[in-house]
């Protein structure tokens, strides 16, 4: 399966220089909190900090620094090219403020301010009408190009944000387990598709992980804490063994099954009478999957519901785990 990671790493190792794009600072209502980022290159980016005007100012500053740098690159250079460089020619971008310096942006953005200095360029922006947006907030964004040391440490953190991805389990690769798996593909989680039947796991997006196991219960007991389990498989009998052995699982943030009424109390009565199963148990079971306020039985419905309640748990979960009861983020990535 492919991840975060290796879309980074492939980002960061394509040709010609990239420039980081953080969100330093904020105040009132933004877009990204502190610490969220985006890369930059001549032709691509990766990641975001909120979109809208103030991304379109970032991107377009961080090319200026990129093609500025290149252009002092190549100056420096005998006869102004070195020779078996792949290094792209450097864009036309306009004039940056000398070193040092202080420039207010353009047109709308009077009170918006650009510091830059010798490897860096630094934006603080109010998002108010003057640029086009509403939230009534203010961004510091600082931009720096990446060099091998900062690669580094963009990896080791994305690779430390990933080992700390809640895992999201869906046993059963049918219609609404293949809409399920691709919602979640979407979603900052480590998502497993579990199934006995090794055409369904066919087609599952690329960021997925997919186990083919003639015993997905045994997966539960292997999964770690805080994960979430979404049962869906084509046989009831095999839906009852792998909800039991979730529900034992007192560190589950979520146990969810699809169905009807009659197979949760058809569930309920076999749990507690021949699986030695428990009321309290049994009542974290959440059943039918995304809730009835909708009444739509289409998959990717059902799926867009289920994926809803299902981050909506892992939330809560984790921050009753940290004993956290704010609005702060408690998911990595």
């Amino acid at each position: 399966m492919d991840s975060k990671v290796q879309s980074l790493k492939a980002f960061l190792g394509q040709t010609g220089r990239v420039a980081l794009v953080e969100v330093a600072a904020t105040k009132g209502s933004t877009p990204r909190e502190a610490g969220a980022f985006m890369l930059v290159s001549a032709s691509a980016i990766f990641g975001t900090i909120g979109g809208g005007q103030l991304e379109f100012m970032a991107i377009d500053k961080a090319r200026q620094l990129i093609s500025s740098l290149e252009g002092e690159m190549a100056a420096k250079r005998p006869g102004g090219v070195l020779s078996g460089s792949t290094a792209k020619a450097p864009r036309t971008a306009a004039t940056t403020p000398s070193v040092g310096s202080a420039a207010t942006l353009p047109s709308r953005g009077r009170e918006a301010r650009i510091e830059v200095d010798e490897v860096c360029a630094t934006l603080d922006v109010p998002l108010g009408p003057e640029i086009g947006q509403c939230c009534g907030g203010r961004v510091e964004v600082l931009i720096r190009p990446v060099d091998a040391s900062l690669e580094q440490e963009l990896i080791r953190k994305a690779e430390a944000e990933e080992a700390q991805l809640p895992h999201v389990y869906v046993f059963g690769g049918g219609h609404v387990g293949q809409a399920l798996a691709a919602t979640l593909a979407l979603l900052p989680i480590h998502a497993v598709v579990v199934e006995t039947r090794a055409d369904a796991l066919e087609g599952m997006p690329e960021t997925v992980e997919t186990i083919l196991t003639p015993m997905p219960e045994s997966v539960v007991r292997e999964a770690p804490a805080r994960s979430a389990f979404a049962i869906l498989t084509h046989d009831h009998a095999l839906d009852f063994l792998i909800v039991a052995e979730a529900l034992k699982r007192d560190d589950a943030a979520y146990v969810g099954m699809i169905g009807s009424k009659t197979k949760k109390a058809t569930f309920k009565n076999w749990f507690l009478k021949s699986a030695d199963g428990r009321e309290a148990e049994f009542n974290r079971l959440v059943s039918p999957i995304g809730g009835n306020a909708v009444k739509d039985k289409r998959p990717p419905v059902i799926a867009a519901l289920a994926a809803a309640e299902i981050l909506t748990a892992l939330v809560s979960h984790a921050a009753e785990m940290s004993g956290s009861k704010t609005g702060e983020r408690v998911m990595a990535g």
